[in-house]
């Protein structure tokens, strides 16, 4: 049975897209800790990220990279931290979080709420900044 994110990349259900390759897609969590708060997940399901090869998991550092830039380009933050933890859904995911503060990357705290309005803003905000980056980084 195909996890959510994998219904997320073939479009059976909404996603709040920010970037896609042909092997990675990122999306805003509808959730988040904090407002920019977005997933990378492999195109293949797999549930645990040391199962994927090596070349996977370069691409999938390099595809985040650029991603976290893009989310910094858009939010105002320190950096941008990142987390992959993972057990809520059987699929790789890595967690790009705008960070001002360690707090910001609890993942103990209150999650937000953000309408759906308020996330298809932000959604297109770190998208048109990822377009606007080199190609190579």
């Amino acid at each position: 049975m195909s996890t959510l994110f994998t219904k997320i990349i073939n479009r059976e259900i909404p996603g709040h897209i920010v970037a896609e390759d042909d092997q990675f897609i990122a999306f805003l969590d509808i959730m988040p800790l904090v407002n920019g708060h977005t997933l990378v997940v492999p195109k293949k399901e797999l549930d645990y990220i040391f199962d994927h090869d090596n070349a996977t998991l370069e691409a999938l550092i390099v595809f985040a990279k650029k991603v976290a830039l893009a989310i910094k380009k858009t939010i105002p933050c320190k950096r941008v931290g990142v987390a992959v933890i993972g057990l809520e859904v059987p699929h790789t995911h890595v967690h790009l979080v705008p960070m001002n503060t360690m707090d910001d990357i609890n993942f103990m705290r209150p999650k937000l709420k953000p309408t759906p309005e308020e996330l298809t803003s932000t959604a297109k905000k770190i998208a048109e900044a990822y377009v606007n980056l080199p190609i190579s980084i």
